[in-house]
């Protein structure tokens, strides 16, 4: 259940951050805006380190490279969802992100990568993503 409840905060928290970061970027600029976004999450996540810490920078040197572009991934989140927020409505943007999130999770899943358990696709997994898909489409009519 905590699970759960983490998520739905975070899911809450990505949907006000992606209108709050797109009327920044129409204030000061879409690239001043995820600079200034970026700066202040590493200012945080920097003063977190000094309340909470639960390992090192010393194993950085043995984990994949691939495994540390998470911050890339941070930029193009970040300026994907100012961009789409702004072209679209907040809801359309955030169901589009909503089935993209799914469809590369259930990829991730089925193939099993980065280190992830195989969890097969099965027909079930496969018509809830189509419904969504669905909803989407309906939603934007």
């Amino acid at each position: 259940m905590f699970g759960v409840l983490i998520c739905i905060a975070a899911g809450a928290a990505m949907s006000v951050q992606g209108v709050m970061n797109t009327r920044l970027g129409e204030a000061i600029g879409a690239s001043e805006a995820n600079a200034f976004v970026q700066a202040t999450a590493a200012v945080l996540a920097a003063a977190a380190l000094l309340v909470h810490r639960d390992g090192g920078f010393a194993a950085l040197g043995g984990t994949p490279w691939y495994y540390m572009l998470g911050g890339v991934l941070g930029l193009v989140i970040t300026l994907g969802v100012m961009l789409g927020m702004k072209a679209l409505t907040p809801a359309t943007a955030v169901s589009v992100i909503l089935v993209s999130q799914l469809l590369t999770a259930c990829a991730i899943d089925a193939l099993g990568l980065m280190g992830t358990e195989r969890v097969p696709l099965g027909w079930g997994k496969a018509l809830g993503a189509a419904l969504m898909i669905a909803g989407v489409v309906i939603f934007k009519r």
